[in-house]
This record gives C-alpha cells, sequence and structure tokens, in this order.
C-alpha cells in the first residue's frame, strides 16, 4: 500500500509522520496548493479527488492511501472566543462532506495581552463541540477536536505561565517539526492513536468499509463523549456565537423583501420557498472573509441542515450584510448599512475572474497553462474565486445587501 501526505507546512507533515504509524508505511510527501485564486501555476496539478476536499478551503494536511483520502488535519493557534473557533469550520466541513475524516487541533485557551491590562487566557467558544457533533450526526463520519497543548490547565492565571510568548502553548521542542503542538502531550497523544486507528481499519477492511466502522470504534466514541461533556462542563448554549448573531422568520417575510426583483417575466424559484422558514445570519460590519464564511458553515450545520445536501434543511440559510430589521406590520425584513454593498460582494468576483483564461483562444495559451485551461474548461472558474466567496455562495441560500441580494432558485 503507497501513502501519499500532503501537506501545506512541511514540517508539520513530517511531525505526523513521525509521531503515528505513517512512519512505518511506504509514502510520499507532496505539497499542497490551495486553490486556482492563489496558486495559479500549480493548483491544476493536483488530483481530482484532491481538488474536491480543497472546493472550500484547504486543510494542513490530507493523507491518503492508493489514491483514497483517509483523513485530513488542520492546526491552528488562534484565541477561540466568539466567532474565532469557527474560522477554519468550512475546511473541516469540506473534508467529512467527501466522506474523510477530520481533525482539529485548537487550544483550550490563549494568553492575549492587551494594553494597561494583565494578561489573561482568551478560552475556546465549547459551541464548536456542537458544531462538529452534528456534522458527524449526518455524515456519519468523525470530525474530532484536539487541544492544542498548553499552560491553561496548570496556570489558570495566565500572569504565572512561563510561556508568555507563544501565547501559552506548549510547541515541539525539534526544530525539526517547527510549529507543531508538543507531542508530549496527552491530546496529542491520544491523536496519534485516533489516527493510527484509521490506518489500521482502512488497510484491514479498505477504505470505504473501514471508514464505515470508524465511529463504532471505543477509543474514537470515547473522544466523542469527551468532546460532549466539554461542551456541557464549559457551559455551552445555542445563544452562543456566532448564532447570538442570527434571527430565524417567517420566509414570507424574506419573499416580500425580494418581492422587488419579481415581474410579469420573473418569479422566485421553488428553493427559497419549500421551507416556511429562514435564518439569517447578520453581519453588520465591512463585506470581507475570515472569520464569517467558516462560522456560516457552522450555523448551517448547528440550525439548519438535515441532510449531506444544502437542499436538504429544515429552515432556509441567509447572510445579510447590515443592520437587520424585522417589520411584522408588514411582514417583511429592513436592511441598512453605511460599510457593506452588493459592489463589494461583486467587485470580489470580478476580481477573481481575472485568473479565468477561458477567454483566450488557443493560441494565445503557454504550453504550461494547457492543462490549467482544460481544468477551467470542466469545473469553470470555481476554483478561482477566493475563499470567501467560495464558502458564502456555497452554503448561502441567499445574500442580502441593501442595495442588492442574491438567491438560490434550486
Amino acid at each position: 500500500m503507497n501513502y501519499r501526505i500532503w501537506y501545506s507546512t512541511e514540517s508539520f507533515a513530517d511531525f505526523i509522520i513521525n509521531f503515528t504509524e505513517l512512519k512505518q508505511k511506504n509514502y510520499v510527501k507532496k505539497k499542497m496548493y490551495e486553490s486556482d485564486a492563489n496558486n495559479s501555476k500549480n493548483f491544476h496539478t493536483m488530483p481530482d479527488h484532491i481538488k474536491k476536499i480543497l472546493y472550500l478551503d484547504a486543510p494542513d494536511l490530507i493523507v491518503e492511501i492508493d489514491h483514497e483520502p483517509i483523513f485530513s488535519v488542520e492546526v491552528s493557534t488562534e484565541a477561540g472566543t466568539g466567532h474565532n473557533a469557527f474560522q477554519r469550520f468550512a475546511r473541516l466541513a469540506a473534508s467529512v462532506e467527501n466522506n474523510v475524516p477530520a481533525f482539529y487541533i485548537y487550544p483550550e485557551a490563549a494568553i492575549i495581552t492587551r494594553k494597561n491590562k494583565p494578561p489573561k487566557w482568551d478560552k475556546i467558544n465549547p459551541l464548536v463541540f456542537k458544531a462538529l457533533d452534528d456534522v458527524m450526526s449526518i455524515y456519519h463520519i468523525p470530525a474530532l477536536l484536539y487541544y492544542f497543548p498548553s499552560d491553561f490547565q496548570i496556570y489558570p492565571n495566565a500572569s504565572n505561565s512561563p510561556n508568555q510568548r507563544t501565547k501559552g502553548l506548549l510547541f515541539e521542542t525539534n526544530r525539526n517539526f517547527a510549529g507543531s503542538p508538543s507531542s508530549n502531550s496527552i491530546e496529542m497523544q491520544k491523536m496519534f492513536e485516533a489516527l493510527n486507528q484509521i490506518i489500521k481499519a482502512v488497510e484491514k477492511l479498505g477504505v470505504i468499509k473501514g471508514r464505515a466502522t470508524l465511529l463504532g470504534k471505543r477509543l474514537l466514541i470515547e473522544r466523542k463523549t469527551f468532546m460532549i461533556q466539554q461542551y456541557i462542563s464549559k457551559n455551552g448554549n445555542m445563544a452562543m456565537s456566532p448564532l447570538s448573531a442570527t434571527e430565524k422568520i417567517p420566509t414570507k417575510f424574506l419573499l416580500n423583501y425580494l418581492s422587488t426583483f419579481e415581474n410579469n417575466k420573473y418569479k422566485i424559484g421553488e428553493l427559497l420557498r419549500s421551507r416556511e422558514e429562514t435564518v439569517i445570519y447578520k453581519i453588520d460590519a465591512k463585506f470581507r472573509g475570515d472569520p464569517y464564511p467558516g462560522a456560516l458553515a457552522a450555523i448551517d450545520y448547528l440550525l439548519c441542515r438535515e441532510g449531506k445536501s444544502f437542499e436538504e434543511r429544515k429552515y432556509n440559510l441567509v447572510l445579510a450584510w447590515g443592520k437587520l430589521g424585522v417589520d411584522s406590520n408588514n411582514q417583511t425584513i429592513t436592511l441598512n448599512s453605511s460599510k457593506s454593498t452588493i459592489n463589494d460582494f461583486t467587485n470580489a468576483v470580478s476580481k477573481s475572474e481575472n485568473k479565468n483564461i477561458l477567454s483566450k483562444s488557443y493560441s494565445q495559451i503557454e504550453n504550461f497553462e494547457i492543462p490549467r485551461y482544460y481544468m477551467q474548461v470542466r469545473y469553470g472558474s470555481s476554483y478561482s474565486k477566493a475563499k470567501h466567496i467560495r464558502v458564502f455562495s456555497y452554503f448561502a441560500d441567499a445574500i442580502l445587501f441593501p442595495n442588492g441580494s442574491l438567491w438560490r432558485d434550486a
């Protein structure tokens, strides 16, 4: 059996290889190129089955066996308050939606220091555990979080942490694995065991049958239970961010708001009309990417999704940029903003289209561009769009701005 290890950072790939059974396997390491948008010279060389995982966003590591991905790993050192814990969530969703187990390494807490104030621990938003559990409930594929090791449990007073320089986080001391979490931590040891469990299962039963057994393995059951316990013990609830930035309205209100786009030649299609209620994610901020794309993905699984496709939602999922008002008397909504307009979205799309080479004639295409041109013939400019544009348009049934809107008909 032959393994390929796709990586964003080679030292982290070496870290995972060295502390798992991959070290004993026949493997090659391959550089992972995240998208056509940020690496137009190389992205088209990525295999098709890897491109599918990268459609929304790229994890830090993907491991495959005989051209079948078996797990992905994402690692972050960010403080996890509010929306931040969900910043990478679209990456996890993209992996699991392609039936590939996803592992998320994230600090239980990280030290933040503000001017004229003592350092303090910025703790993880426990709602991320519920979101991952909901993903597992829908896909029956592992989506597991392991804590990036830190001083948090030993030094609850952040001022006493001996690792202020690294935000209280504990890194691997071996320079060959620079930037990786400490392999001595219990959390990393448990993650290595879980990765080895997956390797063992797919080698014994094959990838498809092997991954179907994973959530029945005691080791992974225990982790899933631990995550639920963390959600409860850290006072997780459905009123936390980003759900605190959502509002549920009758879909009729949304349709009335969008009715200005209708005329005798066009009526809004059946998708929005098929659901009685709509969840709106309200963002009164300047149009941008992180952390909003990941938060939108998490909201889908926490509130809306009932199946593997966006069509299988109990509620419409809508992204609204501005201050949202609900006008119950007129059964509609209002949206006002001086921060974002529809032009911000369309300008981002237009800028992405500069990566599109389909308008070139064959004589204008350089030899090295031919396979990229052929990729775009098949996929259009899907991989050429900026990440946040890809994620917003993938998850949102509609995107609203004060001066314009976009929506799906089916």
